[in-house]
């Protein structure tokens, strides 16, 4: 095996027993001392394998036979599974996903933060596993993943796509026929516009060249029932344009929110595009019950952020809201406060939230958030957390009582952590999409504080992905 020394002299293990999962939905192994991530294994399993890559102290490999299933192991349900890099985890019972979720939550707590996890909740399973997320982004390609047996020289082979990437591989693109994400009118109208495009010879994105008229196609659906689809071109001309718009307009009249941008640069970010109205306003709506009488509606567009699974927003945001145990008479700091969900969602409970949020963009969302529902006790901030969150603003807007903080993946910067040790506000609630950095931040917190409350919350079935809630008090 080269690299991978003696210990892989031998590239075929047999009765290899699956311990655990690991975050790309590679089940774990071990034998003869080796960790082992084997593709499609599900905790329980026992299999023969082999290693296809040897690193130092690992390998990764795959089934070659499956002596004994695990009581785990269940039948995927979408025909994608395995090659799309979505649902990692669709061969495992969800009832077994909500258990090792939470084990990822009490290793990383117990292990990279050490703290005490006994009187952790039981995790918060989605009501539904399938249709749950109100927004896809899907990719047009002229580059096509071929499926085993398909011959890449037939000239005749329909080589575009309009799906999703293929894991490791930026220039190749799934070719989706029915996606269990979103629910409809998602997958007739993606399969529809795919059709139409084909049919009229419009040319799909080749990201190597950077030529072609379609790029991208952005779906947004809310519990209001409305629809937002976005159509992002690249190189194509009016009649191009006019022609699929056209088309989306005449034959999906439920969407109430028709965009397009022609973007010509070589990523496909849409931040610094211009987004023209095809048909209806440049935004949709949420709504959301804020536990005091009144439904809290939230204007999305085609840039901001939103929790992609509106059920279980609503009850994350409960819970971060039931943990910080508002009286009616708290000033609260919202760090990384997105569109202001979580602060016009609380804002009814306090006396004063501020906002702070890095996006410029997504502070103007949050401000009009507040004036669509006449919420006039919220304050909002764009910059850099740790270049706003300095001793001159805590000044100026006073200390706070409450603290609550849901920051990206890589969780807070030292700076906002060392910042938050100095403020010492009585509560800190932390919602972590990443318990790992979550963690590492409690790590250095917990000289003041204690962990008192740990709720995970699962957003995404079928994925390794898990959301957790901390309340954390100062001693």
């Amino acid at each position: 095996m080269g690299r991978g020394g003696k210990k892989f002299s031998n590239k075929f293990f047999e009765n290899v027993q699956v311990i655990d999962i690991a975050e790309e939905g590679k089940g774990v192994g071990k034998t003869d001392d080796l960790v082992l991530f084997i593709e499609k294994a599900v905790p329980g399993d026992i299999a023969d394998v082999e290693v296809y890559r040897a690193k130092k102290n690992f390998g990764e490999a795959k089934i070659t036979r499956l002596v004994q299933p695990s009581e785990h192991r269940t039948t995927p349900f979408c025909e994608h599974f395995g090659t799309c890099g979505g649902c990692k985890w669709q061969h495992m019972t969800y009832e077994a996903q909500l258990k090792f979720k939470q084990k990822a939550v009490h290793d990383a707590l117990s292990r990279l933060a050490k703290i005490e996890v006994a009187h952790m909740d039981a995790i918060v399973p989605s009501p539904a596993d399938r249709y749950y997320r109100n927004k896809l982004e899907f990719t047009f390609s002229n580059k096509r993943w071929l499926y085993d047996g398909e011959n890449r020289e037939d000239v005749q082979l329909d080589m575009n796509a309009l799906g999703f990437h293929i894991p490791g591989r930026f220039d190749k693109i799934l070719d989706v026929k029915h996606c269990y994400l979103q629910g409809d009118p998602s997958n007739y109208l993606r399969n529809s516009i795919n059709l139409f495009a084909r049919e009229q010879g419009i040319s799909y994105y080749d990201v190597r060249e950077h030529t072609g008229a379609l790029r991208n196609l952005v779906i947004r659906t809310s519990y209001t029932g409305e629809i937002m689809v976005i159509v992002v071109f690249a190189h194509a001309t009016e009649d191009e344009v006019n022609a699929v718009m056209g088309f989306v307009d005449a034959n999906f009249p439920q969407i109430t929110s028709l965009l397009y941008i022609l973007n010509t640069k070589k990523n496909d970010t849409i931040f610094d595009q211009e987004v023209i109205s095809w048909k209806g306003p440049e935004y949709i709506h949420e709504e959301m019950p804020n536990g005091n009488g009144d439904v809290i509606k939230f204007r999305v567009g085609p840039k901001s952020f939103y929790q992609t699974n509106s059920i279980q927003a609503l009850r994350l945001y409960q819970i971060t809201r039931d943990f910080a145990g508002f009286t009616g008479n708290e000033l609260v700091y919202d760090l990384y406060t997105g569109a202001g969900t979580i602060a016009n969602f609380i804002a009814a409970h306090v006396r004063q939230v501020v906002g702070v949020e890095y996006v410029p963009s997504a502070i103007e969302d949050a401000k009009v958030n507040s004036a669509i529902n006449n919420i006039t006790n919220t304050k909002f901030y764009a910059g850099d957390m740790k270049d706003v969150l300095v001793p001159e603003f805590v000044a100026e807007h006073g200390k706070p009582d409450v603290i609550i903080t849901d920051p990206p993946r890589a969780g807070m910067h030292p700076d906002v952590v060392a910042r938050l040790m100095e403020i010492e506000a009585p509560k800190i609630v932390y919602v972590s999409c990443n318990t790992a950095t979550q963690a590492r931040d409690l790590l250095v917190l917990k000289e003041k504080y204690d962990t008192v409350k740990i709720q995970p919350v699962d957003m995404f079935p079928h994925t390794q992905h898990v959301e957790n809630v901390v309340l954390l008090i100062l001693r």
